[in-house]
């Protein structure tokens, strides 16, 4: 099995378990040209706003003045991930930007409302406000956790829980908004299977969109909200089933094998948009809604290194957008398509740590 541990401590931010070595940090963000890396010819300016820690999956307001993102960096004293709000010029060096969850539980995938006064996140501290056990392997297989405590929360910019939008049994995380602001796509097991579901902004009028054998999750919305965006790892073979069946029996996946699928925002015409190998994900419309820039280490023999990469929603015309050696994933565009934050491993002297970046992008 491809080695993929690197993806593991990013996606699931194990900081607290993580074994440091601060002396060799030495951060630096005063030319943002060394920050760009050769050939990276799509972004004019590139800014570091993260110092330490695992930082990751920023998403902007729709006015584009605020990001939402989670981390586990232990200096700003949290055990695992939770939610945090900057504002798009801020940067986070010695200062602690403003936590946004409970601080209980562990948090995931937080998204602004349209009106920029409340966002959603996934959280699980209904179930036990303590973080949960990240399990690493099981039986020698890499794995992801699924956990059933996991509820989509609406919550205010001051932290305060304003609306519960699910209570069902099961896993219910990874949601986002349509730029429309009339739908929510989410990720749920309450089929027994994870499937994608959209439901109104107020958690009303629940409908699953995807109904095949297979963990399907990270979505997000056109531009123009007619079309999903996702990742998925579709079992085929006997073999494949049964391991897929098993773990998700003990709420676990096994992410080494994923593609990337398009469809209509209510489901219709799903097709397959990469057949590349390895694990192809963090997929993101680009502005003009005929691209889609995502995450993928199909070049990679040992796991790593993660790349930003583009293709059309045909499926044509794929291009490596970053030339890193490590890892690049969560690439999210401003609404005015003028600014991309992703996650890096850039710049961050040699440690584990993961840190958020804003690209000034150029077509």
């Amino acid at each position: 099995m491809k080695n993929v541990l690197f993806l593991f401590f990013i996606l699931n931010f194990i900081g607290c378990n993580n074994v440091r070595n601060d002396s060799k940090r030495e951060f630096s963000n005063e030319n943002s040209k060394a920050l760009i890396y050769s050939d990276e010819k799509n972004f004019k300016s590139l800014r570091q706003v993260t110092f330490g820690g695992d930082n990751a999956e920023a998403y902007w307001s729709f006015d584009n003045k605020k990001l939402i993102f989670q981390s586990n960096f232990n200096k700003w004293n949290v055990g695992c991930d939770q939610m945090f709000i900057m504002n798009n010029n801020d940067v986070y060096k010695d200062n602690i930007p403003q936590m946004v969850s409970t601080g209980m539980g562990r948090t995931t995938c937080a998204y602004f409302f349209p009106d920029g006064k409340y966002f959603l996140y996934a959280s699980t501290h209904l179930g036990d406000e303590n973080c949960p056990e990240t399990p690493l392997r099981i039986e020698g297989k890499y794995v992801w956790p699924i956990y059933d405590s996991y509820d989509i929360f609406v919550s205010d910019l001051e932290g305060n829980i304003v609306n519960q939008l699910t209570a069902e049994s099961g896993y219910d995380a990874e949601a986002t908004i349509s730029p429309l602001g009339d739908k929510i796509v989410f990720t749920s097991t309450r089929s027994g299977d994870l499937e994608l579901y959209t439901m109104n902004l107020d958690g009303g009028d629940i409908k699953q969109i995807t109904n095949q054998l297979g963990y399907d999750g990270g979505a997000f919305f056109s531009p123009d909200g007619t079309k999903i965006i996702f990742r998925s790892s579709r079992p085929k073979t006997k073999e494949e089933v049964d391991e897929y069946k098993s773990l998700l029996s003990q709420g676990l996946v096994q992410p080494t094998e994923m593609e990337l699928f398009i469809c209509d925002a209510d489901g219709g015409n799903l097709k397959q948009l990469t057949n590349l190998g390895n694990a192809n994900w963090s997929p993101f419309f680009h502005p003009s809604g005929k691209k889609i820039l995502f995450s993928s280490n199909f070049e990679a023999e040992g796991g790593f290194p993660f790349n930003l990469y583009m293709i059309d929603i045909d499926g044509k015309n794929l291009t490596r957008i970053t030339h890193g050696e490590t890892f690049d994933a969560f690439p999210v565009f401003s609404n005015d398509g003028k600014k991309l934050a992703f996650s890096s491993n850039r710049n961050n002297g040699d440690t584990r740590d993961t840190n958020l970046f804003i690209a000034e992008w150029i077509d």
